[in-house]
């Protein structure tokens, strides 16, 4: 038999989600705080009037932090890494050159 070590995330009673890491676990738990504060945010602006819509919305743009603070400016999206250029040794153009 053996035995499987599960990661369980529950909010208000009920089973969200089940992980085997808890990195991953506490990963999603950190999310799902993100999308309560979000939604918490957008209750108070009253340009939703459907709750299931700001659920929906707070929880999409959770998924996407890293985006949404690109998009505010609060951080900078990476740079592309140039490519090194490799140095080649130049063939040599005729015998006399080689020696």
């Amino acid at each position: 038999m053996a035995v499987i070590v599960k990661y369980v995330v529950e909010r208000n009673g009920e089973e969200k989600m089940t992980f085997t890491s808890k990195a991953e676990a506490d990963a999603y738990d950190k999310m799902l705080d993100m999308a309560d504060e979000l939604f918490t945010l957008l209750e108070n602006s009253k340009l939703i009037e459907e709750d299931d819509k700001k659920e929906e919305l707070s929880l999409y743009l959770a998924q996407n932090k890293e985006e949404v603070l690109y998009a505010l400016g609060a951080k900078r999206k990476p740079t592309p890494k140039k490519a090194k250029k490799t140095d080649v040794a130049e063939e040599p153009k005729d015998e006399a050159d080689a020696v």
